[in-house]
């Protein structure tokens, strides 16, 4: 079966790179751990707007160490990896907590940056922030004839 875009449009010229994002973004949208926020901030003081806008998405990696976490950033997609190692020494006679593997994705836009990552009491903190690219105004010369 055909499949039907709404950016086949012949108005819509290069925007194919958009539909493969959100067709990304559809396919991670359904995973349900580990929780997060996203979080916005203001510019820091004397930084005007156009200095762009900073988010921080935090994740409950609660039991997770540095080692066990992995944060990529490959063609607009950061990808948070985990991966607990499992003690084989130790006996449980109960076990609630899971020694459990998670990925999860998000789609950045274009200007996004990220500019670092921390782990302090079982959150993750990814810091980015969105560049406000220069306006670009220019006059296109007309020739005449082919």
């Amino acid at each position: 079966m055909t499949r039907i875009s709404y950016f086949s449009s012949p108005l819509l010229l290069g925007f194919d790179s958009l539909e493969r994002l959100l067709d990304r973004a559809v396919k991670t949208s359904g995973e349900g751990y580990p929780p997060y926020n996203i979080e916005r901030f203001p510019p820091p003081e004397g930084e005007g707007a156009s200095q762009g806008e900073r988010l921080r998405i935090t994740l409950a990696v609660a039991g997770f160490s540095a080692a066990e976490l992995e944060v990529t950033v490959d063609d607009s997609q950061l990808t948070v990896k985990g991966r607990q190692r499992d003690e084989d020494a130790r006996d449980y006679l109960h076990r609630g907590i899971a020694a459990r593997q998670f990925q999860r994705a998000f789609v950045l836009a274009d200007g996004m940056e990220v500019t670092g990552a921390s782990l302090a009491n079982g959150l993750l903190a990814i810091d980015l922030r969105r560049l406000i690219p220069e306006r670009v105004f220019r006059q296109i010369a007309i020739k005449e004839g082919l």
